[in-house]
C-alpha cells in the first residue's frame, strides 16, 4: 500500500504524497458492481484518444526516471483500490478532514460498510471511493476512518467530482490523490476489462520520484525537487503502437490496448510502474501476472503542455 507524507511549500499550504509501503494487506472482496454510467464527458482528459499525439522530446529521460523495470498490476482478486456504488436513499454522512482547506466539505454519502483500501486495519492510504450513480457524483477520501459505527467519518482529505463536467480542482489543491486527480476513472475494473472487453479511458500509475510541478489535468505536486529529469504529476505515457499484445491473456490484451489508445496518467508517488485497479474476486491473478512481462522501455511520454510549479 501507500503511506502519505506531507511537505510545506510556499506555493501551497500542504503538499501530500505517497511512498511505497510493502505492508499490503489482502481485503475481503466479492464481485464489484458494474458502473453503467458515463464517467466524465467524452472529451474529458481521461477519455481522450492520445494514440497519435506527438512524443515528448524528454520522453526517454522521463521514462527512465520512473524506473527501468516491468509493469506491476497493483490489483487482483484480493487487493487493489475498492469502490462502492450508491443510489437514491443513501444518507449523507458528516465527515471531517485534516486538510479541510483543500477538501470539499461534507456531508458525503458514505455507507457504514464502505470498503477501505487495504482493509479496516490498514496503515496505508485507506482510500474510500463512492460512486453516486443517481446524481453522477464521485466522492473520494484519503486516510479514511469510520467513527461511531460509520455514522460519521474522519479523513485526511476528500474530493467531490461531478461526473458530467470537465471542471478541475483549484490550482495547487490536492484530492484523495497527490496529483489532485480523481482516482476512480483511472482504475482497471473487471466489468470493463472482462465483461465489456474494452477499456475506454486512461489508467492510473505511480512513479517513485516526481518533480515539484504538474501538467493539466493534475493540479497538485508532491515533491521539493525542481529537476526537469523527473516526471511531473499528470504526465501521460502510452504503450508503443509496435508492442505486440497478441500473445497475452484476453483481459490483459484489453488493458494493453487501452494503454496504447488512452495511455496512463501519473497520479501519485509510489512504486515505479504500478498500475492501479479495483479488486474483484473473479480476477485471474495468474493472467494479470502477464503484465509483469511488459517492460517500461515499451512506453513513451506523450508531448506535455506547460508545467506549473
Amino acid at each position: 500500500m501507500m503511506r502519505r507524507l506531507c511537505i510545506l511549500f510556499a506555493v501551497a499550504a500542504v503538499a501530500c504524497h505517497s511512498v511505497s509501503d510493502a505492508t499490503t494487506q489482502p481485503i475481503t472482496t466479492g464481485p464489484t458492481t458494474p458502473v453503467h454510467l458515463q464517467v466524465f464527458p467524452a472529451d474529458n482528459w481521461w477519455n481522450t484518444d492520445i494514440s497519435t499525439q506527438s512524443v515528448d522530446p524528454s520522453s526517454a529521460t522521463l521514462i527512465a526516471a520512473c524506473g527501468v523495470r516491468n509493469l506491476h498490476p497493483d490489483f487482483g482478486s484480493d487487493f487493489g483500490i475498492p469502490y462502492i456504488t450508491v443510489g437514491v436513499g443513501q444518507p449523507l454522512i458528516p465527515i471531517t478532514f485534516d486538510y479541510s482547506d483543500e477538501s470539499d466539505p461534507g456531508p458525503y454519502p458514505i455507507p457504514a460498510n464502505a470498503p477501505i483500501e487495504g482493509g479496516a486495519s490498514s496503515t496505508g492510504d485507506r482510500h474510500v471511493i463512492v460512486v453516486d450513480t443517481s446524481h453522477s457524483k464521485l466522492y473520494e477520501t484519503y486516510d479514511s476512518h469510520p467513527l461511531n459505527g460509520g455514522t460519521s467519518w474522519h479523513a485526511g482529505s476528500g474530493a467531490v467530482f461531478d461526473l458530467t463536467s470537465n471542471a478541475l480542482r483549484p490550482l495547487y489543491w490536492t484530492s484523495a490523490d497527490a496529483a489532485g486527480l480523481p482516482i476512480f476513472p483511472g482504475l482497471v475494473r473487471y466489468d470493463e476489462a472482462v465483461q465489456a472487453g474494452a477499456i475506454t479511458h486512461a489508467l492510473r500509475f505511480t512513479c517513485p520520484s516526481t518533480q515539484a510541478g504538474f501538467i493539466t489535468p493534475a493540479r497538485h505536486f508532491a515533491s521539493s525537487s525542481l529537476s526537469a529529469s523527473l516526471p511531473p504529476m499528470g504526465m501521460r505515457v502510452r504503450l508503443q503502437a509496435s508492442f505486440d499484445v497478441s500473445t497475452f491473456p484476453a483481459e490483459v490484451q484489453v488493458i494493453l490496448r487501452a494503454m496504447k489508445k488512452y495511455g496512463m496518467i501519473l497520479a501519485d508517488n509510489g512504486s515505479g510502474w504500478y498500475v492501479s485497479g479495483a479488486p474483484d474476486s473473479r480476477w485471474s491473478d495468474t493472467n494479470l501476472d502477464a503484465l509483469k512481462t511488459v517492460p517500461s522501455s515499451a512506453f513513451e511520454v506523450v508531448k506535455m503542455g506547460p508545467i506549473t510549479h
